[in-house]
């Protein structure tokens, strides 16, 4: 009764499109704050969620270049293993 189990390899997706999808949201909902509800975030002194987008925003570029990164070597390292 010692069967072996078969060993169950953990999740390895490409990451670019997350990092991609994550700044596009950023974008996008700086945009929608600063089109449609600039006038009530300056009202209830809201405006800092503006800086928080493009901040966001921002931020995202040198994670998708650290997830463009992960994914060659993630490519580099499927392609040794088979």
């Amino acid at each position: 009764m010692s069967e072996e189990e078969p060993r169950i390899e953990p999740l390895d997706p490409p990451m670019v499109p997350f990092a991609v999808a994550g700044i596009v949201v950023w974008a996008v909902v700086g945009l929608v704050l600063l089109i449609f509800f600039r006038d009530w975030l300056a009202a209830h002194d809201r405006e800092h969620w503006l800086w928080t987008c493009l901040a966001g925003f921002l931020v995202g570029f040198p994670g998708l270049a650290v997830m463009l990164r992960h994914d060659a070597n993630r490519r580099r390292r499927r392609a040794g293993t088979r």
